[in-house]
C-alpha cells in the first residue's frame, strides 16, 4: 500500500525529525535521494548538462544540494534562480562543487534569454520552483519556466511535486509543471495520487527520509496488487454457490438490455456464487440467451416489488434501469433491505431526489458515481467543481450521505467516513466506453456478495476493472464486452502478484512526454 499525507501533517513530522537533527541534515537527506534518482535517469552523469529551477522555498534548497552532488561527479550544473530569495548555503555549495547559478529576468525577456537557452540545452532539469505549500497556478516568471521546461527536450524530474499542482486536492488551477518523475520525500502526498495533477507527476519516487514514525493515519491510500490479492473472497474446500455469495441484481430495461446483460456478466466472471436477476420480460430473455446460469424472474407490471428477489447477500440496482415510477418504489425496497446494496447509474439519480433513502439507512451502501451523478447528489456543485477536486468531493458525498462512495473517472476515488480515503493506481482511458461501468457495478456486487465490506469491495473492484482494461486487448481500444473475458485474467494476474506489482509502470505509460525522451528514457527507472 502506498500511503499519502497532507501538508499539514508532513510539515508537523518534519518539524519532531528536525529538532533532534544538527541543523540541515533533513534535507541533505532529500537531496541526496533526488540526486540518485536524477544520477539513474542519465545516461551517464559526467559531462551531462543539469538545468535546477531553483525556487525561494525548501525545494529550491533540495535542488540545489541535488545539483552540488551532480557537480561533484561531473555534471555540468546550471542554477536558474526565480524567487525573491535563495537557500544561501545550497547555493554556496553548489558553486563550490563547480556549479554556476544565473538569475532569471522577468518574463518579458525571458524567451530570449540565456536562461531559455540553458533549459533548452539541458539533458535533465530539476524543477524547485514551488514547494508542497504552493496553491494555485504558477505565475509571472514561475509560469514561463515552467512553460520552456515543458517544450523542453530533456526529462524533468520535480522535488516533492511538479510546480503549481495542489499537493491536498491534486487541483491544478493554472499553469503547471509537467513532469517525467517525481521525487517525493517520507511520504506520498495526496495530488500524487489524484487527477488532473497525477496526470501531470510521471513516475512517482518516494525517498525514505526517517519522518515515518512521526506520521499518524494516512489522508490517502493507494493501493497495490498485494494488497488487492489479501482482500479477495478465496474458495475453499467447503465453499457451496450460497457460501460464494447471491448477488440479487435489479439492473436493465426493456430500453437498455445490454446494461443487464454486461453487469450479470461482470458479477459472474467475478466469483459470485448466484446471481438472481429481476428486470423486465424482454431484459430477462437477453439475460438468459447470454448467461443461462442465472436464475431470472420477470417482474409483475402490475405489481413488480413482490417479485424481487429474496434470500439475498448483496444487491445492486440502477444500471439502465431507468426513472419511472416503479423503479423509485423498487429502489426503496431494496434499500429497505438488510443487506448491503450498491446504488448505480438511475438509480444514484433517484437518490438525488430522495437522499433520505441513504442517509436513514442502517445497512451498509456503496454509491458508485461519476462526476455528472455526484453532481446531482452535492445540490449546487458543478460537475467540473468535482472534477478538479475529485478527493474532495468524494469525501465530502461519503461524509454527507454516511456511506461508501466510489466516484468513477480518470482517477476513481474510494471515500468512507472515519476511513483514510484510495485512489485506485490502475485507471485508465480505455475505460471511456459505453457499459464499462455496467461491469464494474457487477463487479463490486460479487465482491459485496462475497462477504467484503462496502470500502473493500469497492477498491479490488476498482483495481481489478482498470488491470482488466489494460490487460483485455494489450493495450488496444475495447468495447465494455471485452471487460468480461479480461477479469478472470486480470483476478489470475493480481493472485500471482507475489511476482511483482501488474499494475506497476502505470504511471510511466500515462506520462505523455516519456516516449519524446531519447537521452533519458524511463527504461532506467525500471
Amino acid at each position: 500500500m502506498r500511503y499519502a499525507h497532507t501538508v499539514d501533517t508532513v510539515r508537523s513530522a518534519e518539524g519532531e525529525l528536525m529538532a533532534r537533527l544538527p541543523d540541515g541534515a533533513l534535507m541533505r537527506r532529500a537531496a541526496t535521494g533526488l540526486a540518485a534518482v536524477c544520477g539513474r535517469m542519465l545516461p551517464g552523469v559526467y559531462g551531462s548538462r543539469v538545468v535546477l529551477l531553483v525556487g525561494s522555498g525548501d525545494n529550491g534548497g533540495d535542488a540545489l544540494y541535488a545539483g552540488t552532488f551532480l557537480a561533484r561527479r561531473g555534471a555540468a550544473v546550471r542554477a536558474v534562480l526565480t524567487g525573491s530569495r535563495v537557500h544561501e548555503a545550497g547555493l554556496a555549495a553548489l558553486r563550490a562543487a563547480g556549479g554556476r547559478a544565473v538569475s532569471a529576468p522577468n518574463t518579458g525577456g525571458l524567451a530570449d534569454s540565456d536562461t531559455a537557452a540553458e533549459i533548452a540545452a539541458a539533458d535533465l532539469i530539476i524543477d524547485g520552483l514551488v514547494g508542497i505549500g504552493g496553491r494555485g497556478g504558477l505565475r509571472g516568471p514561475h509560469a514561463a519556466i515552467a512553460a520552456l521546461a515543458n517544450a523542453a527536450g530533456a526529462p524533468v524530474v520535480a522535488v516533492d511535486l511538479p510546480s503549481g499542482i495542489d499537493a491536498d486536492t491534486g487541483a491544478v488551477d493554472g499553469p503547471a509543471v509537467r513532469a517525467d518523475v517525481t521525487v517525493t520525500f517520507g511520504t506520498h502526498k495526496p495530488g500524487l495520487f489524484v487527477d488532473p495533477a497525477a496526470e501531470r507527476v510521471g513516475v512517482v519516487e518516494c525517498v525514505d527520509i526517517g519522518i515515518g514514525p512521526e506520521l499518524p493515519a494516512a489522508r490517502l491510500e493507494s493501493p497495490q496488487a498485494a494488497d488487492i490479492a489479501a482482500l479477495l473472497p478465496r474458495p475453499g474446500a467447503e465453499s457451496d454457490k450460497y457460501r460464494r455469495g447471491v448477488l440479487g441484481m435489479a439492473a436493465g430495461s426493456d430500453r437498455y438490455r445490454g446494461a443487464a446483460v454486461l453487469a450479470v456478466g461482470g458479477a459472474l466472471r467475478s466469483g459470485v456464487g448466484m446471481v438472481r436477476y429481476a428486470g423486465q420480460r424482454a431484459a430477462v430473455t437477453q439475460v438468459l440467451d447470454r448467461w443461462p446460469e442465472v436464475v431470472a424472474s420477470a417482474l409483475d407490471p402490475a405489481d413488480p416489488i413482490t417479485t424481487l428477489p429474496e434470500r439475498v447477500a448483496a444487491w445492486v440496482i440502477g444500471p439502465g434501469r431507468g426513472l419511472y415510477p416503479m423503479a423509485e418504489l423498487e429502489l426503496e425496497a431494496v434499500l429497505g433491505s438488510a443487506v448491503p446494496v450498491l446504488v448505480d447509474a438511475d438509480a444514484i439519480t433517484l437518490v438525488g431526489r430522495r437522499p433520505e433513502l441513504v442517509r436513514e439507512r442502517a445497512a451498509p451502501t456503496l454509491l458508485t458515481p461519476h462526476a455528472g451523478e455526484l453532481a446531482r447528489l452535492l445540490p449546487g456543485t458543478e460537475r467540473g467543481d468535482i472534477e478538479a477536486r475529485r478527493l474532495e468531493h468524494a469525501s465530502r458525498a461519503a461524509e454527507e450521505y454516511g456511506c461508501t462512495v466510489l466516484l468513477k473517472g480518470s482517477t476513481t476515488i474510494v471515500a468512507e467516513p472515519g476511513r483514510p480515503a484510495a485512489a485506485n493506481p490502475t485507471g485508465t482511458p480505455l475505460l471511456a466506453t459505453a457499459g464499462s461501468g455496467d461491469v464494474l457495478a457487477g463487479l463490486i456486487g460479487s465482491l459485496l456478495a462475497g462477504g467484503l465490506a462496502p470500502r473493500e469491495a469497492a477498491v479490488c473492484g476498482a483495481y481489478v476493472h482498470g488491470l482488466a482494461a489494460r490487460l483485455a486487448r494489450n493495450g488496444a481500444s475495447i468495447s465494455a464486452s471485452d471487460l468480461l473475458d479480461a477479469l478472470p485474467v486480470a483476478f489470475g494476474k493480481i493472485c500471482g502478484a507475489a511476482d511483482g506489482d501488474p499494475a506497476e509502470g502505470a504511471a510511466q505509460r500515462r506520462s505523455s512526454r516519456a516516449r519524446r525522451r531519447p537521452r533519458a528514457t524511463m527504461s532506467t527507472m525500471k
